[in-house]
């Protein structure tokens, strides 16, 4: 590993590092993927990484290209303490808008755990459950933290497979490659076909 990943990568674990410092065992990051998209679902992943951990290419997910993800999903997966992810269908997000649905999918996520953390260092989200565990909201926490950067990682690839899995279903829209965001190729698909069962009706009202 060359020395500035080694540089790079102490720098994201110094916050937890002193965490560990004051007696700690498990510390979870949190991160979410899919509250900009006009389909499908947003998930939420949660990581609790050894305190030992040091996965070379860990980042911020939207930082790494799509390949490298689904390499470094494979290996905090199998690494991880525990891990696990919370998933809210672009149904509830209409019901129940998007910040309420992450919230939502935040709390499931933690509730799929195995290991209860001490701790839960979270990527901006305010005013959450968390089953009474303490927490710690980071802005851009998943460019701070390794924790919240490997649930980063672990939300983005699950929510990709999701899309790529609808794609087979909804071919004309072209999701394996925009995974639901608003690019002008999905606009279009929008305009062209209208919108399927997949779309947030609360995201498409000006495109349709």
């Amino acid at each position: 590993m060359k020395e500035k990943e080694i540089e790079r990568l102490n720098r994201l674990k110094e916050f937890e590092k002193k965490l560990y410092s004051t007696g700690l065992n498990h510390i979870a990051g949190i991160d979410e993927a899919g509250r900009g998209p006009l389909a499908g679902p947003v998930v939420v992943g949660i990581a609790i990484m050894k305190p030992d951990s040091f996965i070379e290419g860990v980042n911020d997910s939207k930082k790494i290209s799509e390949r490298k993800r689904e390499q470094l999903y494979e290996q905090i997966t199998s690494e991880a303490i525990d891990w696990a992810v919370g998933i809210v269908d672009q149904k509830e997000i209409d019901e129940i808008n998007i910040l309420n649905a992450t919230k939502k999918a935040l709390h499931m996520a933690i509730s799929n755990l195995k290991v209860k953390p001490d701790r839960i260092l979270v990527d901006a989200l305010e005013h959450i459950d968390t089953y009474g565990i303490p927490y710690t909201s980071i802005i851009k926490g998943d460019a701070k933290i390794y924790s919240i950067s490997a649930a980063s990682i672990i939300a983005k690839v699950t929510r990709d497979r999701i899309m790529k899995e609808y794609d087979e279903i909804y071919p004309e829209y072209g999701f394996s490659g925009h995974k639901g965001y608003g690019t002008a190729k999905h606009i279009q698909a929008l305009k062209t076909y209208g919108p399927c069962s997949l779309h947030r009706k609360t995201f498409i009202k000006n495109f349709v």
